[in-house]
């Protein structure tokens, strides 16, 4: 559904790149339970799914544990990681070329919607986006699927209408379980064949093959 009305984003991964405040945060975090990580590179598999989910899955952490760890890296990320991020070069120039042609734009992230706010204010990219709809700080709504379905319910957008962006498999499966198409990006953390067997309609390897497939 390339003529889709609105666009569902993701953020990590897709509008911008977060591996030095991610993997810092993560790394801060598993310092409480002296875990010490070398080197960040390893965190990688922490950009994008649900934090909790990571830690528990990882770190082999208890559920407990993984409220804790997620508390911890909040301590870090909410001061300092969150902007420590970069917007992939070409994201507001192709924002803009979209909202011109008449797309509406929504952000639509497992991250706390506190936190994705912040940093579309911090890069200058909040004005392009409708509405932004995250996950709260009590751990609710971090599924991709959960996150999507609110986002329909409190935007009207239309599913069949509507088409989800992202970098991950779990954007890809969030969508598909709302009935929405989804479009992967290879230049995130995803790799091609995590986001073609999660079903993504088609992939775009640079922000300008998005945009081609976007705009034409």
């Amino acid at each position: 559904m390339l003529h889709a009305d609105t666009l569902f984003w993701d953020l990590d991964g897709t509008l911008t790149d977060p591996y030095e405040g991610i993997t810092k945060s993560v790394a801060y975090a598993l310092r409480f339970f002296g875990i010490e990580v070398p080197d960040r590179t390893v965190l990688c598999p922490f950009i994008g799914p649900p934090l909790k989910d990571s830690f528990m899955k990882i770190y082999d952490l208890s559920e407990s544990d993984a409220d804790l760890a997620v508390s911890r890296y909040r301590e870090y990320f909410s001061v300092t990681g969150l902007f420590e991020n970069r917007v992939y070069p070409g994201i507001p120039e192709l924002l803009s070329a979209l909202a011109e042609s008449g797309k509406r734009h929504i952000l639509a992230t497992s991250k706390p919607a506190v936190f994705a706010e912040r940093i579309l204010e911090h890069f200058g990219m909040r004005d392009s986006f409708f509405a932004v709809i995250g996950s709260d700080l009590e751990g609710k709504r971090v599924k991709k699927e959960d996150v999507l379905r609110y986002a329909l319910e409190k935007t009207g957008a239309e599913p069949a209408k509507s088409l989800m962006i992202g970098d991950r498999r779990y954007d890809v499966v969030g969508a598909r379980s709302v009935g929405m198409d989804c479009l992967g990006v290879t230049y995130g953390y995803g790799s091609a064949q995590e986001l073609q067997e999660a079903g993504a309609v088609l992939l775009a390897e640079s922000v300008s093959a998005l945009g081609r497939l976007l705009i034409g």
